[in-house]
């Protein structure tokens, strides 16, 4: 009981604002008590207002009040230290780096309870009493603790910020609302909070919303990557079970052959032994006749024609009876298998293309939507240059290959394949595939802007070599009084405000070319949807002379 009595009276004589026992304690007229170093500190920053209150009850006092040191106070406050170490307040909460700090705490800061939109301080649980308890307090509007509380104050004229000017959407001081921002639309801060609470309401719910359509994506995307990992395990499988067929199939092709090779081959070699054999008795035969009659041929008897005849001859066979064939005997396989291999060859590489094709061809997320604004666009933007080596001898390159100008003699280019003879038109040195956005200034009239595929016709001046009269490019043609949009000798007139500046999006997947007049604002000319089957090359043709066109930077 003792000791409980001992903290309350530590928790008495303790400063109000450093929180510790009063050391040279004073009292002011209204009662409350302060460590002399803790209140002079105090009252030091409003010397400038010349009126100077109570820490704990906000009493003002004017002019600055004397303070004497009580000494009955100081004697009690040196008993109490003797007792032990000073207890800590009710809810002792020192503040880190993060936290917000009370104002009015000297020494050891204590987090901050809330925060005074009107006083523009913070408050410990401690301090902040006489918010509730003076009637004057009561009325000021307290929040949660806030560091951007002086973000709330006039920068030029030192006031709080009670206005909010809707045409300039940022709060002002009652000054500033006659001054800067006269004539504003402007509402007391506390209506236009509440309708910017609205407006960030409307925008948690939008942002929610948007939270939710994510995760059905997201969702959708998990079930696509696991139909995609499904989808491309069954077909390995499948193709596998086809191509170990296939195998198969021609590994008994392989036998087969094989088999009726050797089998032939036995045929033949029996008939030709078997014929050899008949030979060959043949051949003893006549041998044998040969030497009976070589004999008598030399014999002296005058009887000879006593003696038995020779016994008759077997028929003979006859060397013209034996068919040789030309030395190929299975060659002829050979050739036909040769043949077969060929067709196979031809047949897995038009298939494997087939394949190939349809494989490239496998999409699962959509085209990146078209850009709205410039900005977007820039995104997408690619530095091109002019290919010297494609470029009409009329055509002078400058501005480190981004600008051609139709020149009155010709340029002294080396030949080269891929030079435009007939035309005067040039092509980029890169090639265009996925998303890419470029610009064309031109200069003067008469100038065409085109993609097209590398592998149109160059020499001469007919319609295959020329930008847009054939399958193989796009142009816009454009003029002072208009636009023409070609392809394939069809003509397509195109209205849009006219520009010096066109600028070119494409989306090579998606199959999307967009032609744009480029002035304070983009306005979309002429859109193509088809199918790109190979990579694309900017294009630029200039029809008169002194007139120009130029690949412009764009960031």
């Amino acid at each position: 009981m003792a000791q409980r009595e001992i903290q309350l009276d530590q928790e008495t004589f303790s400063c109000w604002i450093c929180l510790d026992l009063l050391t040279d304690p004073v009292a002011v007229s209204c009662g409350h008590s302060f460590c002399m170093s803790c209140i002079k500190t105090r009252w030091d920053t409003e010397d400038d207002k010349r009126v100077y209150s109570c820490p704990q009850c906000k009493k003002s006092f004017t002019p600055r009040p004397v303070l004497e040191k009580n000494t009955m106070l100081a004697a009690l406050a040196e008993e109490l230290k003797k007792t032990g170490p000073p207890a800590a307040p009710a809810d002792p909460c020192c503040a880190g780096p993060e936290d917000v700090a009370c104002d009015v705490c000297t020494g050891r800061k204590v987090k901050a309870w809330k925060s005074c939109l009107q006083c523009l301080a913070s408050y410990c649980d401690r301090h902040l009493q006489s918010h509730y308890d003076a009637p004057p307090l009561k009325k000021h509007k307290l929040v949660e603790p806030s560091k951007k509380l002086q973000e709330n104050v006039c920068s030029l004229h030192d006031e709080v910020r009670k206005t909010f000017c809707g045409t300039d959407q940022q709060s002002i001081c009652y000054l500033c609302s006659v001054d800067q921002h006269k004539g504003h639309n402007s509402v007391w801060a506390a209506a236009g909070s509440t309708e910017r609470q609205r407006e960030l309401e409307g925008s948690r719910r939008n942002i929610q919303q948007r939270i939710q359509d994510r995760e059905k994506d997201v969702e959708l995307l998990q079930q696509e990557l696991e139909a995609i990992n499904g989808s491309a395990d069954k077909a390995v499988e499948h193709s596998e079970k086809m191509f170990t067929k296939l195998i198969r199939l021609m590994k008994k092709r392989r036998s087969d052959v094989r088999q009726q090779i050797r089998s032939q081959q036995q045929t033949e070699v029996s008939r030709v032994k078997e014929l050899q054999e008949k030979l060959e008795q043949e051949i003893t035969e006549l041998k044998r006749k040969d030497a009976e009659l070589h004999e008598l041929s030399h014999t002296q008897d005058h009887n000879l024609h006593l003696c038995p005849s020779v016994s008759a001859l077997s028929p003979s066979t006859h060397s013209s009876s034996i068919k040789i064939r030309p030395l190929t005997h299975f060659e002829d396989v050979t050739a036909a298998v040769s043949q077969v291999r060929v067709k196979l060859q031809d047949a897995l590489r038009e298939g494997w293309t087939n394949i190939s094709h349809t494989l490239t061809g496998v999409e699962v997320l959509l085209p990146q939507p078209e850009p709205k604004t410039r900005a977007e666009f820039f995104t997408y933007s690619r530095d091109l240059t002019l290919d010297p080596n494609t470029a009409n001898t009329l055509l002078f390159l400058s501005e480190g290959n981004r600008k051609a100008t139709f020149a009155l003699q010709h340029q002294s280019y080396p030949r080269h394949p891929d030079r435009f003879t007939g035309w005067f038109q040039v092509l980029s040195r890169e090639s265009l595939t996925g998303c890419c956005y470029w610009e064309v200034e031109r200069g003067g009239t008469g100038v065409t802007v085109a993609v097209s595929y590398k592998k149109i016709s160059r020499a001469g001046s007919s319609d295959q070599c020329l930008f847009g009269h054939n399958n193989k490019s796009w142009a816009l043609d454009c003029d002072d009084n208009g636009y023409n949009f070609w392809f394939n000798k069809v003509q397509t007139p195109v209205s849009g405000p006219p520009s010096s500046r066109v600028g070119v999006y494409l989306d090579h997947r998606a199959g999307i070319l967009s032609f744009y007049s480029v002035c304070e604002t983009m306005t979309l000319l002429h859109r193509v949807q088809t199918t790109f089957t190979q990579p694309l090359q900017a294009g630029l043709r200039i029809c008169y002379s002194g007139s120009s066109a130029e690949f412009i930077k764009v960031r």
